[in-house]
């Protein structure tokens, strides 16, 4: 089959080049993002291969569809930038990779957690201009404070065995309580309380209509003032005007993002001679406890390679039967 793959990086190219080493598929490799304006660049391929930050809107779709694209392969858990009801409008197959490293995002996640709360990147930078105060770097031991996981899939499982092993107590919240996380102590509680009782709060729920902007001024409202709160989901998920007033009024006293809600025209890019445009962004990076990176939790070597694999098996599946091995539907988000 003959895919155009959009938003392609070269690390994006080469692992996708060695899973396709056993399809065979013919494999046209794309820097631009797929929009209404790029998505002419698909001609005469059967599929198309998108990213977390490409559009899969109903135009886009339908320009898809006319030019014979009839699979769309998500390199990416994450489907919430694509409109399912268009996709199914237009005779169009969506594809995801439902899981790869969950241990790629959580080990980031603490990472995040360890950084911020022992004042790491602030150290570094002052051991580099020759400054070892210490004033201004002091943390907190994480055994002993709670912890609050919302979303407890494969990646917040993991995160719960983490903090677990730090001595921390661990709360969560899912509407799908998970099995592995209550035998190793977790103890599950309405969101409410969780945001009430935790020390920590950090986000592993997928960016749906109810989980959109969850973390808003009521929910900061209810958290421990100097909370330490960390996304590494979709950056829609938190409010992010309300959390930048949470920080200058010191409700957050640790804020770690490796997501942001209007993200999509600043990570993936090397943006270091421009001017960044986007205010609430500037503002974020001029706080001293506020950690960012640029949607990176996702990337380790197997992470990577789990993805390209995956991608590959829904291309040569829809290829061979007419279904990819991991669809999207409606049907199937509803149940």
């Amino acid at each position: 089959m003959h895919v155009t793959v959009f938003s392609t990086k070269p690390y994006d190219r080469r692992f996708l080049e060695e899973a396709n080493a056993r399809g065979g598929h013919s494999l046209s490799f794309l820097e631009a993002r797929l929009s209404a304006a790029t998505s002419g660049l698909a001609k005469g391929a059967g599929a198309v291969c998108a990213f977390v930050n490409d559009e899969v809107n109903a135009d886009v779709l339908a320009s898809l569809s006319s030019m014979g694209v009839k699979l769309v392969a998500l390199r990416a858990a994450g489907f919430n930038n694509v409109d399912l009801e268009a996709a199914r409008r237009e005779g169009i197959t969506v594809a995801r990779v439902p899981a790869y490293s969950p241990h790629a995002v959580a080990e980031h996640t603490i990472a995040l957690i360890l950084t911020l709360n022992r004042n790491i990147h602030r150290a570094y930078n002052r051991v580099r201009e020759g400054n070892f105060a210490l004033d201004g770097l002091l943390g907190f031991d994480l055994a002993g404070k709670t912890a609050g996981v919302v979303g407890t899939g494969k990646i917040g499982e993991v995160v719960c065995r983490i903090l677990t092993g730090f001595g921390c107590t661990v709360l969560a919240y899912d509407p799908q309580p998970n099995a592995a996380c209550e035998q190793m102590g977790v103890r599950y509680v309405p969101l409410e309380e969780l945001l009430s009782l935790s020390d920590i709060v950090t986000l592993h729920c997928p960016l749906t209509p109810a989980t959109h902007h969850l973390i808003d001024a009521r929910a900061l409202a209810r958290m421990k003032r100097g909370v330490m709160l960390v996304n590494t989901s979709r950056g829609a998920v938190i409010d992010t005007r309300a959390v930048l007033r949470g920080l200058k009024d010191g409700t957050i006293g640790h804020l770690g993002l490796d997501v942001y809600e209007e993200e999509a025209d600043l990570f993936f890019e090397d943006l270091s001679q421009r001017f960044i445009s986007d205010d609430v962004f500037a503002r974020l990076l001029t706080f001293p406890n506020v950690l960012i990176t640029g949607h990176q939790a996702f990337f380790t070597g197997e992470a990577l390679a789990n993805i390209a694999e995956t991608t590959i098996e829904n291309i040569t599946s829809f290829e061979r039967t007419g279904q990819a091995a991991h669809e999207v539907s409606i049907e199937k988000i509803a149940r």
